[in-house]
Parts: structure tokens; C-alpha cells; sequence
């Protein structure tokens, strides 16, 4: 892993950068443990080619560590370094088989953070490809001060990559984007000057005003019909569900990290553990352009995996909207139902009334013990 320091002014709350010590734990239990001292302002290090072993906070790191390289060897926030060494912002960039385009939205990226106020890291995560996506991110940390460079072993999915660059992040503010030139990537200190200057939000949203990916004729209603069950769900307005663009208090989402999914349904995790725990999220409408390279989105089954990862976050947080309705309306058909057996054939109940029913009672049952459940975590 390279680390180097920001060269940057820094916000009215941050000093200048430094880069934190970072210890680096071989694989082997027996041998020592060594130490990377910082490197100068401008220059590159390597963190050589030893594993790291890596126990987050929430216990979960999603992959073996023996399939993640150069990782820190402390999780969530890194204690090795003090609060002013820090960089104010870490934009979490996962990469894979983006070799014939990441530098071009590395330059990006940079100039537009270079020319802001703000002190940074640019932390690129290749997410094992199978190009020269790593050797373009070694050279790029080479030439650009501001770049950590993290290679997985293997392929863990852009939700594995953003949830472990959010732990190992050491800004205030994380922001997530996407290395395929799609998101309008140099407008990435406006979101974060929303959040330095309001605190009332916690999480900014380039909420996308085109759809310009693959299978559109599919993706535009397959995408309105989940953000409407999310909206019902949620009880909340939301322009963009899965946008890939955001930038968030990294403090906020420690909690819910644990809930990402491996895949690209992880955004709209987050977009709901946020709603559903009255962390207001600011949308600001950006354009979209045509990807880069080739789409890794796979249409079936990656709306099927978001209809059931909606499903699945507002059961975890609240059960009683997804179980009761349907508890409700089979016990009320399963009455009327039994009213109308009655009328017809006095003392009669066939077997499907009472099954409705029965059904009905079941369904209601669970949905009050999930909610029990879910009211007696201590935690998220």
C-alpha cells in the first residue's frame, strides 16, 4: 500500500496533512512485526508485498486476509496517527479491469480536489483484475502524492471493495464514486462542502437526471419500480436509489457497514440504513455519461438483487412494514371469505378459508416478533 501526503490547503478544521504511521503485519505469525515511517510530502513509498491480517471493528472484513494486500493493520479508524495528520476527505475509488481509462479519471479526480480547499486521499482499490488495471495504479502512485493503492487478491465486488476503503479510510468524509468516467467526478468537493458546511445532513447524493448504462429500455422502469417500493417502504422521497456518487460522514456509517452487500446493490444499503435511521440525505442532480470499458451489470440478476436487498434492509430495520400488510389482508380476505362460505353453505368452512387465515395469523405473529427483535438490539 503507497501512502502519500496532501499537498493541498487544508479546511478550517484540519491541518495540513501528514502521512499517519501505518505498521504492516506479515502473514507469517513468527515473523516481526515491521513499520513504514511516513513518507515526504510529494513522494511515493511501497508497503511492500506481505498480507495483511485485518479485524475491523464490527468483526467483518468480507474476505480472507490472506486475499488482502498491503491492508493497515488497524481497523476502522486508524489509532496510529492524531486527528490533525489526517486528511479531511478519502475518496474510495474501486477499480476493476479499468486499466484502459482509470488514469484519466485519476487526473480528474485530482485536479479537482488539488484546486479545492481541502486536504485528501485518493484511495484505489483493484478489485483483482485480470488487466493492467494494478500496474496503472503503481504508477499513478508514483507520479501523484495523494494516492494509496489497494490490491485485493481476489475479487470481492465493488460493495467488499467500498465497505473495507470506508473502514480504512482516514478522512472525516468518504466519498464513493466510480472509475468507468460515468459520474461527474469533478464536482466532488461541492458535495463536500455541503456536508463541511451544514451539519444537518450526513450524506450528499448525486441524484442522476439520465440513464445512459447498459440495457436502458429495461433499466428505466426496472429502476423506477424498486425506488418506488424503497419510497413506500421508507416512507421517503428518493430521487436516485443507487447512484454511485456520494459523499458521507465516515463516523455515521461505521454502523452500517456491516450491512453492505458484496455487490451493487451496496449503495442502496446505504442510501437506506441512512433513511431508515433519520440521517438526512441531500440530493444534487448530476448528468451521466455513457461507461467506459465494459459494464459489469448483469440486468436479472442484479434487480433481482436489489429488490431483495430493499426488502431485506427494511426488514432489518422495520419489519412491521414489510410482514403485517400482507398478514392484514389475508386474515380480512380469509374472513370475508368465511362470511360469504357461510352464507352459501351454513356451517361449512373449506380448507382454503381457514388457510388464509391461519396464514394470515402466521405472518402477523412473525412480523410482531421480528419487531421485537429488532427493538431490543442495542445496536444497528
Amino acid at each position: 500500500m503507497s501512502e502519500h501526503t496532501s499537498t493541498g490547503p487544508a479546511v478550517p478544521v484540519t491541518a495540513p496533512t501528514a502521512a499517519p504511521e501505518t505498521e504492516m503485519i506479515p502473514t507469517t505469525a513468527s515473523a516481526p512485526t515491521t513499520s513504514q515511517a511516513p513518507a515526504p510530502a510529494g513522494t511515493a513509498t511501497s508497503a511492500g508485498t506481505a498480507a495483511a491480517s485485518v479485524t475491523t471493528a464490527d468483526g467483518q472484513l468480507g474476505m480472507h486476509p490472506a486475499d488482502v494486500a498491503y491492508l493497515p493493520s488497524t481497523a476502522g479508524t486508524p489509532q496510529t496517527a492524531h486527528d490533525a495528520d489526517k486528511p479531511y476527505v478519502t475518496i474510495v475509488l474501486p477499480c476493476f479491469n479499468e486499466g484502459e481509462h482509470v488514469l484519466k479519471e485519476i487526473d480528474r479526480i485530482t485536479a479537482a480536489m488539488n484546486s479545492s480547499e481541502f486536504t485528501y486521499e485518493l484511495l484505489c482499490i483493484d478489485d483483482a483484475s485480470t488487466d493492467d488495471t494494478l500496474e496503472v495504479l503503481h504508477q499513478a502512485a508514483r507520479d501523484y502524492a495523494n494516492i494509496r493503492v489497494m490490491p485485493f487478491r481476489r475479487n470481492g465486488g465493488s460493495g467488499t471493495a467500498r465497505r473495507i476503503g470506508t473502514q480504512q479510510a482516514y478522512g472525516e468524509i468518504v466519498v464513493w464514486t466510480d472509475a468507468d468516467m460515468t459520474y461527474e467526478n469533478e464536482r466532488i468537493p461541492e458535495l463536500v462542502r455541503i456536508l463541511r458546511d451544514d451539519p444537518s445532513y450526513d450524506q450528499v447524493v448525486g441524484a442522476r437526471t439520465t440513464e445512459e448504462g447498459t440495457h436502458k429500455w429495461a433499466r428505466v422502469p426496472a429502476k423506477w419500480l424498486i425506488r418506488k417500493i424503497a419510497e413506500k417502504l421508507s416512507n421517503q422521497k428518493i430521487p436516485d436509489l443507487n447512484s454511485g456518487l456520494r459523499a458521507f460522514r465516515r463516523e455515521v456509517s461505521l454502523p452500517y457497514l456491516r450491512l453492505l452487500p458484496p455487490g451493487f446493490s451496496c449503495v442502496t444499503t446505504i442510501t437506506l440504513a441512512f433513511l431508515s435511521n433519520q440521517h438526512d440525505i441531500k440530493y444534487v442532480p448530476t448528468s451521466y455519461a455513457k461507461r467506459a470499458g465494459v459494464s459489469k451489470f448483469h440486468f436479472v440478476r442484479d434487480a433481482y438483487r436489489y429488490i431483495l436487498q430493499v426488502l431485506r434492509m427494511v426488514m432489518y430495520f422495520d419489519p412491521l412494514k414489510v410482514l403485517m400488510p400482507p398478514a392484514l389482508w389475508l386474515i380480512v380476505i380469509g374472513l370475508v371469505k368465511g362470511v360469504v362460505d357461510m352464507v352459501r353453505h351454513p356451517f361449512y368452512f373449506p380448507a382454503s378459508t381457514v388457510l388464509l387465515i391461519v396464514s394470515g395469523i402466521m405472518i402477523g405473529s412473525l412480523a410482531l416478533l421480528s419487531d421485537l427483535v429488532v427493538r431490543s438490539r442495542t445496536g444497528v
